[in-house]
């Protein structure tokens, strides 16, 4: 597949393309407790076009109802039934492989003992209850004697599930913290198991939000290489990568193949307008890459970003030129150097 083919086109806007979007949260329509600018009111319109909205999160530590109360907090009306959750896809994984009423020790919070509940298993939180398995999801307030228990469980044959492997999590206005990515290396590490992982970018959570939601063509949104875009891929969606969070178009741009997404937008405003096609044409070093009035084009020093006369194309869209550079830099399975393409962003602004 060749990096044009990766880049899509969309004629239509993206909401009237798509059935439902499956959309990250954090970084994506809010930053701790505050709405992305913009995100209501974008989510809104692509409601308004028909497009069916599912908010999709690794974490587990909140319910479902509570993710909707600070949906609608943050002005995007929600309801429990329209958040998916990595408790919800581990909780379906387990009642496929045990038995109906089965103890499982939840090393995590109430996210994850109301999903278990939810598929007809039993939570418990010692390994004395002799659980079938153990959970383990994100919880502020774990406790290490919680961990111990799960540990304990793990050694003597219980099976050892974890909601994602996220190493780090927001930090709100603070750096990043431990993930739950980091805190099941504790068990991992005690009992020599490896945890089967539920959450993005595993398949499960894309399954589970599938599945809950009856998508036929669902686009994956979110602000994450190694989750949300990793994540489509594996599910064989599409994807469209915001630049609201965590990922900057440097980061886009130097992506290996399983990171790189269908669409580029600046915000959720990508999901209202249709994507431009990026046209290849021939030529000496594989040519050039053209969208809108960008054009890029390898030469010794790495990729150059031809410039739009700004008299002659009033709508020399920035991110349109990425699409473009992205083309240019994906035209092999190669990931390219950062140095190659430092100067061609910072021609878009965007370094």
């Amino acid at each position: 597949m060749t990096s044009v083919e990766r880049m899509q086109r969309c004629d239509r806007p993206l909401s009237e393309s798509y059935d439902v979007a499956l959309l990250d949260l954090d970084g994506v329509v809010y930053v701790g407790h505050r709405p992305v600018p913009g995100a209501p009111e974008a989510l809104a319109k692509a409601r308004a076009a028909g497009q069916r909205l599912a908010f999709v999160t690794n974490n587990a530590s909140r319910t479902p109802s509570a993710v909707a109360a600070l949906l609608t907090k943050v002005g995007v009306p929600a309801t429990a039934d329209d958040v998916v959750t990595s408790a919800q896809a581990a909780a379906r994984l387990l009642a496929e492989r045990l038995p109906s009423g089965s103890r499982v020790l939840v090393v995590g919070g109430m996210g994850l003992r109301h999903a278990l509940v939810g598929q007809g298993l039993r939570p418990v939180s010692t390994a004395a209850d002799r659980p079938a398995a153990v959970v383990q999801g994100y919880d502020p307030d774990l406790s290490y004697g919680l961990i111990a228990q799960g540990a304990q469980a793990v050694l003597t044959g219980a099976l050892f599930v974890a909601s994602n492997g996220d190493m780090t999590i927001p930090g709100g206005d603070g750096p990043l913290r431990p993930g739950n990515g980091a805190l099941i290396q504790v068990i991992r590490a005690a009992t020599g198991t490896d945890p089967i992982i539920t959450g993005k970018p595993e398949r499960p959570l894309h399954r589970e939000a599938v599945m809950r939601t009856g998508a036929e063509r669902p686009l994956v949104v979110g602000d994450r290489l190694d989750t949300d875009i990793e994540g489509a891929h594996n599910g064989g969606a599409d994807s469209l990568l915001v630049f609201t969070g965590v990922t900057d178009a440097l980061a886009a741009v130097t992506a290996p193949p399983a990171h790189r997404p269908t669409y580029l937008a600046a915000d959720l405003g990508g999901l209202l307008v249709p994507h431009p096609a990026v046209h290849h044409a021939d030529g000496p070093d594989g040519g050039s890459w053209t969208c809108g009035p960008w054009t890029a084009r390898w030469t010794g020093d790495g990729i150059v970003l031809d410039v739009p006369d700004p008299h002659g194309d009033a709508d020399a869209d920035p991110y349109a030129g990425l699409r473009a550079l992205c083309a240019a830099a994906w035209r092999t399975d190669e990931p390219v150097q950062r140095a190659a393409v430092q100067a061609a962003l910072s021609t878009l602004g965007l370094l």
